[in-house]
């Protein structure tokens, strides 16, 4: 049988223009997004590469047709064929939302999209509505709407135009089912469909210096990842029950309580209950701080500040999210490295500061410039303790600007503050001051302040402006506690809950930035009755030190717990070793130890190795100076720092 005689036998006219006007679009479409994706990138990718890093597209998009091809041969009439129609405009419109969705993704974060990600943010669906509505452009909805239009009524229009063009018949003869040329078509349509399927998961790592998860078709990569997260799941699980024992009740419980669950405070000779102030200044990262890069003045207000005050010179965070951060500031311990639970109640394993302080007396009070779906920070300072809590939904807006995605410039926070200060009287109190003016949008040009050109960047500029922004809100608050005679009784503690990238490790935002952009911050305490003179720590700092520095400078001891932290009156110990996490399940992890930061991204790109006194912009990776062995002991130290850290929580 001829060619064209064996296709007529396949199918009839009128379903190959049916497939084919969707199938046809749908490759295009596929390919040419993973085409822009790969022409975003700000490396020089040759054509050989272009095309290894499509091509697991291009074997996921000829197996997808092939398959498609076969089942409408498969099943020429009748109720099976209706059932094919319907899931073929679905199964195409869910692949498209994917594929459409993770090249946003990518152009927003610089990173692909997977199942982890998908499965955090579906509950969440309303925190994540503002981003939806506000940041994502027009453009990106149009083209996704055009695509889910085309798929669901496009097929239908085109076949009916080519039949009324051709003349064709309403119901042509059905052909040669049945004959042992037409079974044995759609059977190899299928193999090959699998077949390409198949080779689609074949990319290996590090494909064209790029990682795996951008190297995969992008609807390949989420069902892999999902794939590989019901896996280790259930491996977790099983090894939980085999742990446990036969007959034992405690399968499944957390194998280790954090040393802190039961902490109280206890008061000494030198016990002062001053005033704790927090000011947690959103995605800011050291590098684009006066205080951390004098060429760059962004924060006058916050220099001068820091030469009257202790300025820890390496700072980071544990994980690159907020609500992460505000775990380990409050809270002085590790925070989770999975999704949750500090949103959720008694979510926390130990004692936090609002909580603390609280017993001793103190009243507390959660002041945000933004709303709550702001990583429900409502609900996640009540759980550190905090007796008020005050959102910009509880404020007055009128005449503030908006800045970011979820809320406004901080000075509406001003008069709130002030209200309840005075009605204080001579109670001592802690307050946090949430800010999120640097928070992606970067929405804060022009402003009140005006405008300074700090790079040809437009984005960066836009965010070094916010940051400019920010600084005359810390003036503006000093001011007011100066006002109000509580400046000198207060110790002032302004830290950033994490960096934001730029491009500079081909990483945007913050969630996945493993590099110095994305974790280190800055760090000032802040005390008018010393560090006159300045003081510096010049040690590794970590976000869970402030806990046990406050405590220090207020006299207090802790009974009845640990905490992790180091207070920073004092030098870190020279050895210390700092580990991180992304935000991503399973996306990366390093480990800093002196001037050395070692990076491992699971089986994504190939581990990473930098000498920061050399190299602090982490250009030149020197992993491969170190063994096989020396590279499996440090993954396995970062892994079991991450199974202790999540047992605290009784998690994954």
């Amino acid at each position: 049988m001829s060619i064209p005689g064996f296709l007529r036998a396949l199918l009839r006219r009128r379903d190959w223009v049916y497939t084919l006007s969707l199938l046809v679009p749908f490759v295009v479409y596929n390919l040419t997004l993973k085409a822009y994706d790969i022409a975003a990138r700000p490396d020089d990718i040759q054509l050989t590469k272009a095309l290894n890093l499509m091509r697991s597209d291009i074997f996921f998009s000829l197996g997808y047709a092939l398959l498609w091809i076969g089942l409408f041969a498969a099943t020429r009439r009748g109720p099976l064929r209706w059932v094919v129609v319907v899931l073929f405009h679905a199964a195409t419109m869910l692949v498209l939302l994917v594929t459409t969705s993770a090249h946003q993704y990518f152009q927003e974060n610089g990173t692909a999209l997977d199942y982890g990600t998908i499965a955090e943010w579906i509950p969440k669906f309303e925190e994540i509505v503002p981003i939806l509505t506000r940041d994502i452009p027009l453009s990106a909805w149009v083209l996704l709407a055009a695509a889910l239009f085309y798929a669901t009524l496009g097929p239908l229009v085109v076949a009916r135009t080519v039949e009324w063009w051709r003349g064709w018949p309403g119901r042509p003869p059905a052909g040669s089912a049945g004959t042992p040329s037409f079974f044995l078509g759609f059977l190899g349509l299928w193999l090959l469909a699998f077949g390409f399927g198949a080779l689609s998961l074949l990319i290996g790592s590090g494909s064209a210096d790029a990682s795996k998860s951008f190297a995969r078709d992008r609807f390949v990569n989420v069902v892999v990842t999902g794939v590989e997260e019901a896996t280790i799941a259930k491996e977790i699980s099983d090894a939980s029950d085999q742990a446990a024992g036969p007959g034992s009740s405690d399968a499944g419980d957390p194998a280790v309580g954090h040393p802190a669950i039961n902490a109280s405070l206890a008061e000494t000779l030198q016990t002062e209950k001053r005033n704790v102030v927090l000011i947690h200044l959103e995605s800011t990262r050291a590098q684009s701080v006066t205080p951390y890069n004098e060429d760059l003045k962004t924060m006058p207000f916050l220099d001068e500040l820091a030469k009257e005050s202790l300025l820890a010179e390496r700072a980071y965070t544990v994980v690159p999210r907020s609500s992460k951060a505000s775990v380990t500031v409050n809270c002085g311990i590790e925070p989770p490295l999975y999704p949750g639970p500090e949103f959720e109640p008694d979510g926390i394993p130990a004692q936090c500061l609002p909580e603390l302080l609280k017993e001793q007396g103190y009243r507390t009070a959660f002041f945000a410039s933004t709303d709550n779906t702001m990583d429900n920070f409502g609900d996640v300072a009540e759980g550190f303790g905090y007796e008020e809590i005050y959102s910009s939904e509880t404020m007055n807006r009128e005449g503030f600007q908006v800045t970011n995605t979820f809320g406004f410039e901080e000075d509406i926070m001003l008069e709130p503050s002030k209200e309840w200060l005075k009605q204080l009287g001579d109670k001592p109190f802690m307050a946090e001051y949430f800010t999120g003016t640097g928070h992606y949008g970067y929405e804060c040009v022009p402003n009140r302040y005006g405008y300074e050109n700090f790079s040809e960047n437009e984005e960066l500029d836009r965010y070094h402006n916010c940051l400019r922004m920010l600084d005359f809100f810390l003036q503006n608050l000093f001011d007011q506690y100066k006002e109000l005679g509580l400046y000198d009784d207060t110790i002032f503690v302004i830290f950033g809950d994490h960096g934001e990238g730029f491009g500079e490790h081909d990483r945007f935002l913050h969630g996945d930035t493993i590099y110095e952009e994305g974790l280190r911050v800055p760090l000032i305490i802040h005390d008018p009755k010393r560090f006159q003179n300045g003081e510096r720590v010049k040690g590794l700092s970590s976000q869970i030190d402030i806990l046990p520095t406050v405590l220090d400078m207020l006299g207090y001891e802790v009974e009845n717990g640990e905490y992790p932290g180091y207070s920073l009156l004092y030098e870190p110990p020279e050895d210390r070793t700092l580990m991180f996490s992304c935000i991503s399940n399973r996306k990366c992890l390093a480990s800093t130890n002196g001037n050395e930061k070692y990076i491992y991204h699971y089986d994504d790109l190939p581990d990473e190795l930098f000498n920061l006194s050399n190299d602090p912009l982490e250009e030149r990776s020197l992993a491969s100076e170190l063994s096989d062995e020396e590279k499996e002991k440090r993954r396995k130290d970062l892994l079991i720092w991450r199974s202790k850290v999540n047992a605290e929580y009784d998690g994954e």
